[in-house]
């Protein structure tokens, strides 16, 4: 009878052996790739520059800076022009793969009345390859499609 339990307990291996070693070692979830955020990320209104921003990887940290454009026209007969405000640096940064959110200081956007403004919340949705919307999550309003260049 002990013959016959060899061939038996060898072929309980050899399937066995094929499923063991093709498992994968236990491996640590990786968190998203920021390249697909890093760059300079533009959005126009009515063909104009509305918004700037640049995000960097800074050694395993994301940072940048967001500067608005201030649109505006003489009279409604001129044509509208667009002028860089100042550039704000990013702060409280996070990316989860698919949004980059961040807050930016609000202090200098129309003085002397907003000096004392607290940092104004700021989301980058990723919709597509180098395409996003920007959105004031502040103010909930209308969000400005952004496309990305790598600088």
């Amino acid at each position: 009878m002990r013959p016959r339990m060899v061939p038996i307990a060898a072929a309980l291996l050899l399937i066995a052996l094929p499923a063991n070693t093709q498992s994968a070692p236990h491996q640590q979830p990786q968190s998203p790739a920021p390249a697909t955020v890093t760059g300079v990320w533009r959005g126009q209104i009515g063909g104009l520059p509305g918004a700037t921003l640049v995000v960097s990887d800074e050694g395993g940290s994301l940072a940048g800076a967001l500067l608005f454009y201030f649109q505006e026209r003489k009279t409604v007969n001129d044509p509208w022009t667009s002028t860089p405000g100042l550039p704000e640096p990013m702060l409280r940064v996070h990316f989860d793969g698919r949004a980059l959110t961040f807050q930016i200081s609000h202090r200098r956007a129309h003085p002397p009345r907003t000096l004392s403004d607290p940092p104004v919340s700021i989301r980058l949705t990723l919709t597509g390859p180098d395409q996003a919307e920007l959105v004031n999550e502040n103010e909930q309003g209308p969000t400005l499609p952004m496309v990305r260049s790598d600088y």
